[in-house]
């Protein structure tokens, strides 16, 4: 299913001022997104709260990862309810009551990239789906634990899948893990070797050092089913039977201290 291959055999690892650079960026993308949430009401639509990102990322002095990344349109990637992830912020897209929404923001500060990304509901979500999205965020935090020294990458990919299939029995759901999309190394570039999968064997690839980094990013769907497509505008992953998907991440570095996310939003998970 995935390839756990990497010319790499540590986990990039960075110093301390260099995390601390890290966690500067990540403030930023942490505020664009409690900014992004706070706004998110019936009848906004997408690109207003597009906009509150960028302002927020320029006002910090910033530069927003993903406008033009790859040809990009926009700031942050904007899913709604059976859109997983990279789902593009527009007009058309109004926010109604019940909707499950996924933001996903980068930033780049003094060349360093920060990376995260949220779930959340527009005002009372339906119970599985609010399950659906706890679930997630717990599965966030089961992958975060993982981030140790002298564990391997994949470590953290089998915590991230056990921790499904215990939020499944514990939430009384079933949740499909998304085939072929996952985490990433980050630091003077948004996306790095290694591929982070969110399911798998442990004990695998390269090692997790001190000041290794990581972006860890489970992205569920309801229902247990994983198949997903692209829509014709190159970038929006929506699942194919039309079930609900959540997405949450964080940046995280591996300290002799214990994980350290580098993208605080002071919030759970």
């Amino acid at each position: 299913m995935f390839n756990f291959r990497s010319k790499r055999s540590v986990v990039p690892a960075r110093t301390a001022d260099e995390l601390d650079a890290m966690a500067a960026a990540g403030a930023v993308v942490g505020e664009a997104l409690k900014k992004v949430r706070a706004a998110a009401k019936p009848g906004v639509n997408a690109t207003e709260l597009d906009a509150i990102a960028y302002d927020t990322i320029r006002a910090a002095g910033a530069t927003p990862s993903f406008l033009g990344y790859h040809g990009f349109p926009a700031s942050v990637c904007f899913s709604v309810n059976d859109v997983v992830v990279h789902g593009i912020p527009t007009e058309d897209i109004v926010l109604s009551e019940g909707d499950l929404v996924s933001v996903d923001c980068g930033a780049i500060l003094d060349g360093w990239h920060g990376d995260s990304a949220i779930s959340f509901g527009v005002g009372e979500l339906a119970p599985d789906v609010h399950k659906l999205n706890n679930a997630t965020a717990e599965v966030l935090a089961a992958g975060i634990a993982a981030m140790i020294p002298g564990n391997r990458l994949t470590d953290i990919s089998h915590a991230l899948e056990v921790a499904t299939r215990q939020a499944e029995r514990r939430h009384g759901i079933e949740l499909g893990i998304v085939d072929g999309y996952g985490g990433h190394a980050i630091g003077r570039e948004m996306h790095m070797d290694p591929f982070l999968p969110n399911e798998g064997a442990a004990n695998k690839g390269p090692q997790i050092v001190e000041g290794s980094v990581l972006a860890i990013e489970p992205m569920l769907i309801l229902g247990g089913e994983v198949d997903t497509k692209v829509l014709d505008d190159d970038w929006t992953v929506v699942s194919v039977d039309g079930q609900p998907a959540a997405h949450w991440e964080h940046t995280v570095a591996a300290t002799e201290h214990g994980p350290q996310i580098l993208t605080d939003r002071n919030e759970q998970a």
